[in-house]
This record gives C-alpha cells, sequence and structure tokens, in this order.
C-alpha cells in the first residue's frame, strides 16, 4: 500500500478512549480501522486490544502515532513532534487541566514503550484558539497572575477544525460551532479563525455539561471553602465529575439516560432544560462578538444524534434573524491524522517499528 504514513490517531478524552488506524496519502487520510474503549481504566490494556484489532483485519503497523491533547499549557500554541522538552512542557500543562493532561502524558509513554522509534505527534486543542484576540484571552484577574499564563485557551480545536475544513469554501464569515458531548463548548470562528469560546482557563468553564459545572459564581466556591470546609481534591471532584447535569439530576449525565427518564423524573427534565438553556445562552454570547452570526453548526455526541436537543436550541434561537443550523459530524480522529502524516519525520512513512 503506497502510502505517506500509516498513522495510529489516539484520542484520550474525559471519558472514553478512542482509537483510528489511517492510510494517509498526499495528505488525504483513509480510515483502516477505528474503535473505542469506554472508560479511561483501561489505559493499562489499551494497546493489547489495539494490536488484537489489527490483526485481525492483517493491518499495517503505525508509522506515526498522533495523540489528541487537551491542554498545550502557555508553552505550546501549535501542534508537534514529541520530545523530551515538549513532554517536560505538558507536565507542566497538567496543572491547567488534571482531568485530561496526566491520562494523555501515560498514553504517550506506553505507546513510547510499545512503539519504539515510531514519531509521536502532540496534537493540540488549545492551538485553534491560540490567535484569539486580547479582549477574548485575557481573564478579568489581576496582572501578576495572568502573568503565570492563566488566560483563556479554548478547546474543542480539533473540532473545530475539522468543521470547517468539512465545510471547504462554504465557511461563513460569521459562524458559531457548538461541540456538544460529555464536554461542550461554543466557539465563534470568524473568517475561519476562532475569535472567541466558552471555556476558559480549563475545560470546566462555559457550558453546563454532563458531569462539570460550567460557568459557575466563584462565590459558590468561597462558601464551600469556608463554610462548608470542603478540601481542594473533594471541590475539585465536584466540578468536574459531580455537577452539571448529573448533579442537577441526581441520575446521570448521559443524555440518552435523561430523555429516557424525562417525564416521570422531574430533575431530569431540569437538567435537560438547564442544559439546552446553557447552550443558547453561549451561543448569543458568541453572536455578539462576532456582530451577528450567519450559521450555527451542531457536532459531538448530542449535536449530532440528540434531535430533541437540536429542536430545543432551534426554538431557543429563533429570535435570531435568517439563523441557519446545520449538523456536521466532528472528525477529530481524521484531523489528527492530518496533522501527524504532516509533522512526522519524512522517514516515519518507511519505518516498521511495533510489529
Amino acid at each position: 500500500m503506497p502510502t505517506d504514513a500509516v498513522v495510529l490517531a489516539l484520542n484520550s478524552g474525559s471519558s472514553s478512549l478512542k482509537y483510528g488506524l489511517y492510510a494517509v496519502e498526499s495528505g488525504v487520510p483513509a480510515s483502516l480501522l477505528s474503535g473505542t474503549i469506554e472508560t479511561a481504566d483501561a489505559h493499562g490494556s489499551f494497546f493489547d486490544a489495539v494490536a488484537t484489532a489489527l490483526s485481525k483485519v492483517s493491518a499495517p503497523a503505525p508509522t506515526v502515532i498522533g495523540h489528541r491533547i487537551v491542554h498545550g499549557g502557555p508553552h505550546r500554541s501549535e501542534h508537534c513532534v514529541i520530545d523530551d522538552a515538549v513532554m517536560a512542557d505538558l507536565e507542566t500543562a497538567c496543572a491547567f487541566a488534571p482531568l485530561h493532561g496526566p491520562a494523555s502524558l501515560a498514553l504517550i509513554r506506553m505507546a513510547q514503550a510499545r512503539y519504539p522509534g515510531v514519531p509521536q505527534v502532540a496534537c493540540f486543542d488549545t492551538a485553534f484558539h491560540a490567535g484569539m484576540p486580547e479582549v477574548a484571552r485575557t481573564l478579568p484577574i489581576p496582572l501578576a497572575y495572568r502573568a503565570d499564563g492563566l488566560r483563556r485557551y479554548g478547546f474543542h480545536g480539533l473540532s473545530c477544525e475539522s468543521i470547517i475544513r468539512q465545510m471547504g469554501d462554504d465557511v461563513p464569515q460569521r459562524l458559531v460551532i457548538a461541540h456538544l458531548g460529555n464536554g461542550a463548548s461554543i466557539t465563534a470562528v470568524e473568517n475561519g479563525r476562532s475569535i472567541d469560546t466558552s471555556m476558559g482557563l480549563t475545560p470546566s468553564g462555559g457550558v453546563m455539561m454532563a458531569t462539570r459545572t460550567g460557568d459557575l459564581d466563584p462565590g459558590v466556591l468561597l462558601h464551600l471553602l469556608r463554610e462548608k470546609a470542603m478540601s481542594t481534591e473533594a471541590l475539585a471532584t465536584m466540578i468536574d465529575h459531580g455537577s452539571g447535569m448529573t448533579g442537577v439530576s441526581g441520575l446521570s449525565g448521559d443524555m440518552r439516560r435523561l430523555r429516557a427518564a424525562n417525564g416521570a423524573d422531574i430533575n431530569a427534565d431540569l437538567a435537560i432544560r438547564m442544559f439546552e438553556r446553557s447552550v443558547c445562552k453561549q451561543v448569543a454570547a458568541m453572536a455578539a462578538s462576532l456582530g451577528g452570526i450567519d450559521m450555527l453548526v451542531l457536532t459531538g455526541g448530542i449535536g449530532e444524534h440528540d434531535a430533541a436537543t437540536v429542536q430545543s436550541i432551534r426554538t431557543g434561537l429563533a429570535w435570531l434573524p435568517g439563523l441557519r443550523v446545520n449538523m456536521i459530524a466532528s472528525q477529530e480522529d481524521d484531523q489528527i491524522a492530518r496533522h501527524a502524516s504532516l509533522l512526522a519525520p519524512p522517514t516515519a512513512g518507511r519505518s516498521q517499528a511495533g510489529t
């Protein structure tokens, strides 16, 4: 098979591990195999599962491995080949994304051990937002703290990149992309570039999510620390794992389960309505940043598959004149394969390490 590279794209999220094997020819990836492991606890056996899947279809060994990295931290704003300096920066960035960073680092190290000599590429979700204007990226905190890298970074950048690539010449001047899944964020895109986004320093802010609070009055956190003597560890767990639709419903953050309970469980109904309202408010905020909106694209697990949520968002934003709403599938893994094949050394396509 004549290819530029065979890329194993690894997408480590907060609730799943996804992988895809791609043969890339002339910069265009063709999917050979894909799969998902639903629990982060499976990191230890992840590559055994991948190897088994590859052997069943006689797939070629990867010549390049691309990783989705949620947070690049203050020192990494472009996709890059992973070396010792990059690993050191990723260690530092874990302070900004403790929900995702350590798991991604562990996966990189396991990939290096499993496929020695095969180039590894870091694809940053934050890279797409690196050029946001100062008014969007600056947090309203003292300058001394901002100097330490505390700013709005933005996330789901690979998803946004994939949407814009799929739209090609049809990208409108004022586009809002709503990535709605276990994690959710809303991004304002002007002439193909991110100019504002709902998530901030970490992936915990912005829209109410499956288990994350989204934006929250800081006074709530201070109250819990002062009056409830909550530890920072317990507070972090509450913010990222025990809140959002899970916290409100007391049932689940999975929209499918909430829909199944809707009508019989008032808290499930409330959680759904709060999520839908949160999305609409953030879309309106991004329209303000753009000075109007030509198109809203819904993507991610909920945005692509939950018709009731899509209809509710359409209804909630019907006051916006001439709004077009499209559903486009996110292709994060495909985007990883494209970046990895371009950034890997030219000799990567001839390597057979890991067989």
